[in-house]
């Protein structure tokens, strides 16, 4: 397995990658189809084995406190991606991927990596494994035709929503128990020795 720098070329691979990754997770339906370009420096590292994108981690990183992270002190990268091709899974790629961007974030002054995911239990059980805390939560909303009456309006004539995403930042949670799909959305930290 080669670690090394994303190229411009390796996008497809890198949208394959991701998307094979997420499919069986709580953003099975967050799918791009281009690579984001980051506001800020990055660290986009990916891993190959026979010329196939396995695995990649995308962090985007402050040169000014703030401007990337959204919590703690001094400077930060936030983890917009991890992600590891299913057929490659279990070998320690996710792990590596992460060793290597920790590496040059410490190279880069930044003191901690923020990554937020969802509620997919493995998922949070890897983030513990690496030594990530769970700091901030809130909860990801989505509604459906009469899961939205009485709960969601339009001042606008003639606009009838069909569907709304929404983010819910309170504890009573349980008011919404009769919606069809609901995320509990957490923020991990790592902070670095």
């Amino acid at each position: 397995m080669l670690i090394r720098n994303y190229k411009k070329e390796d996008e497809q691979g890198w949208l394959r990658c991701r998307v094979l990754a997420f499919l069986n997770t709580a953003y099975y339906d967050n799918v791009l189809n281009k690579k984001e370009v980051y506001e800020h420096p990055s660290i986009e590292l990916v891993a190959e084995i026979d010329g196939i994108i396995v695995g990649l981690i995308d962090v985007e990183y402050e040169v000014e406190e703030g401007t990337v992270c959204s919590r703690g002190n001094g400077l930060g990268g936030m983890i917009w991606h991890i992600a590891v091709h299913p057929d490659y899974a279990r070998r320690g790629i996710g792990e590596n991927l992460l060793k290597i961007a920790e590496k040059r974030a410490i190279g880069l002054n930044l003191n901690r990596f923020e990554a937020w995911t969802r509620d997919d239990e493995w998922v949070q059980n890897w983030y513990n494994k690496m030594d990530f805390n769970q700091v901030e939560s809130y909860y990801h909303l989505y509604f459906e035709g009469n899961e939205m009456n009485n709960r969601i309006a339009t001042n606008v004539s003639n606009l009838f929503p069909v569907s709304t995403f929404a983010h819910y930042v309170s504890d009573d949670i349980e008011q919404f128990n009769n919606i069809t799909r609901k995320h509990h959305c957490i923020c991990y930290e790592k902070c670095f020795k």
